[in-house]
């Protein structure tokens, strides 16, 4: 293209201009910025999805966005530099982020990681798993969703990975905030979407058209191993899933646990644990019993009872989805750590979990500190985690830090 012609075409693209307050959120290296920080003048008529030049209110350039025109998030930055090609792009921060988990050793032991983890992969709104030979995508923007992009998604995992079918997961919820049309769940390419997965020695059944999230927790796939150092005699895996904590103590060797009791209050995931169970029975393997129940509800009765045990896991689903849940969130937290530490015996295990970003790190000890106050117990610290090392987190993206998983002892 001539220069002048690229000059035009560059001048032809959408821009915002962003507040000081905006400003300051990409000079700290977020990539949000809120809709309350953009100026308004010209915005409404930005199409759902651009990608859109960014300035300060003086006109400086500051780099690329993603624009949504429906969510309070109005842009994310996806280049502090000029994009020409966005499919291309995406195309190759993709290959980047598979790179990166092969060269640092990121996921040893397993076939089911996570590929792609939005912002902390520098591709906002995208989220890509793999699971042995299905990869599961989650399309979260409007900009992702576009069909030059979805199409630069499928081609360029089909080329990496080499799967044997690719899911889209959808979040009708997110795709309604997004306003953008609904859309099913299912195959994207090839004629797989069900599978086995290892993780830690551990084998799970896989279906990418079921299930929360992707299908599975992978973040806690580093934690299940970590905690099954140290789980001891008799267990209970509070909001068990399909038994990712449970299964792990009753087939990992390092595990020394009697029995293993899993709760959870969802029929499908407790008979999706059932037969996991089953995929990894073995002669050595521990017994399992799994509960359909409310975990609040089982362990307020069994604290009652005066039942005990010597290994409890807690990893109930995020409690606090904004900061308005925040006081109530740490309430609930609060209650369910004091009854499982009533419960433990001298010398057990409490494995205690958040996946709720706005409960800080600090607010989350403050609350067991408190928790092992009233319930008369010093507890003594032996693990702090996170996510496994292929959910990446970014310095100044501390939603990228959401989960916690603490591993306490019991002293008394």
């Amino acid at each position: 293209m001539p220069k002048k012609a690229a000059v035009s075409a560059r001048l032809a693209e959408p821009s915002v201009k962003l507040s000081s307050r905006g400003v300051a959120r990409l000079q700290s290296r977020h990539p949000w910025v809120y809709r309350s920080d953009i100026d308004a003048t010209g915005a409404n008529d930005i199409p759902p999805g651009s990608v859109v030049r960014v300035h300060d209110a003086r006109g400086k350039f500051l780099g690329t966005a993603l624009y949504s025109s429906s969510s309070q998030i109005a842009i994310r930055m996806i280049s502090h530099g000029s994009v020409a090609d966005l499919p291309a792009l995406v195309a190759e921060r993709i290959r980047a982020a598979i790179a990166c988990r092969k060269e640092n050793n990121l996921v040893s032991d397993t076939d089911a990681y996570r590929i792609v983890f939005s912002e902390a992969d520098f591709l906002p709104g995208l989220i890509v798993d793999r699971y042995n030979d299905v990869v599961t995508v989650q399309i979260l923007t409007q900009a992702m969703d576009a069909e030059p992009v979805r199409e630069a998604i499928v081609q360029t995992l089909r080329e990496e990975v080499l799967p044997a079918g690719i899911v889209e997961r959808v979040e009708a919820r997110i795709r309604e905030l997004e306003q953008l049309p609904p859309r099913a769940s299912g195959l994207l390419w090839g004629d797989k979407s069900s599978t086995v997965v290892g993780m830690n020695g551990v084998r799970f059944h896989y279906d990418g058209l079921e299930g929360q999230k992707t299908g599975a927790f992978l973040d806690q796939r580093e934690n299940y191993a970590a905690a099954a150092q140290y789980a001891h005699g008799e267990a209970l895996d509070a909001f068990c899933y399909q038994g990712g904590f449970a299964l792990h103590f009753a087939v990992n060797s390092a595990a020394k646990c009697s029995n293993i009791t899993g709760v959870d209050s969802s029929r499908p995931a407790l008979e999706m644990a059932e037969k996991n169970a089953a995929l990894n029975a073995t002669p050595n393997a521990r017994e399992l019993e799994w509960i359909e129940a409310n975990a609040f509800d089982v362990l307020r009765d069994y604290a009652a009872a005066n039942r005990r045990y010597d290994t409890i896991v807690l990893d109930p689903p995020a409690f606090a989805k904004s900061k308005r849940d925040l006081e109530k969130a740490l309430g609930g937290y609060k209650e369910l750590n004091l009854r499982a530490m009533k419960m433990l015996r001298p010398g057990g295990i409490l494995v205690t979990c958040s996946c709720s970003f706005h409960v800080s790190p600090a607010e989350f000890l403050g609350m067991l500190a408190a928790a092992a106050q009233d319930a008369h117990k010093s507890m003594r610290m032996v693990e702090n985690r996170g996510a496994a090392k292929d959910h990446p987190i970014l310095l100044n993206v501390p939603e990228t830090h959401y989960l916690q998983c603490l591993i306490l002892s019991v002293n008394n």
